[in-house]
């Protein structure tokens, strides 16, 4: 997700720099940056935390890419895009399916996750 963000926002208007772009790409190399992080943690609470984090990171760049599409910055086909896969879409991306596994065996459920979010997968 973060490298397929970066190379889409490489076409943004140049008045977006410091602000969606930025956001953006914040957003999306936050993502596997927590899980990272999370991984080099002692102990299974502060790993689950950090996932946490990754979640709410990750729903924040599906967020400000569905506001870049809407602006007419990104053409996005959501069952073809290899941008657009957040926490909840269908097949998302490698790292968070990772978190939400790493988080079952820790006994957390996710937000987000069909037991808090009335049944949506992704």
């Amino acid at each position: 997700m973060a490298l397929s963000t970066y190379k889409a926002t490489l076409s943004f208007p140049r008045q977006e720099t410091y602000g969606l772009v930025s956001q953006l790409r914040r957003a999306a190399s936050s993502v596997p940056a927590n899980i990272a992080e999370g991984c080099g943690c002692d102990g299974n609470r502060e790993l689950a935390r950090f996932l946490e984090i990754a979640f709410r990171s990750a729903s924040e760049t599906e967020y400000h890419l569905l506001l870049a599409r809407d602006l007419g910055y990104l053409e996005i086909n959501p069952t073809k895009s290899s941008i657009l896969r957040g926490p909840r879409s269908v097949g998302g991306t490698l790292t968070l399916p990772l978190a939400k596994g790493m988080l079952r065996s820790l006994g957390t459920p996710a937000r987000g996750s069909p037991q808090q979010a009335g049944g949506i997968e992704f």
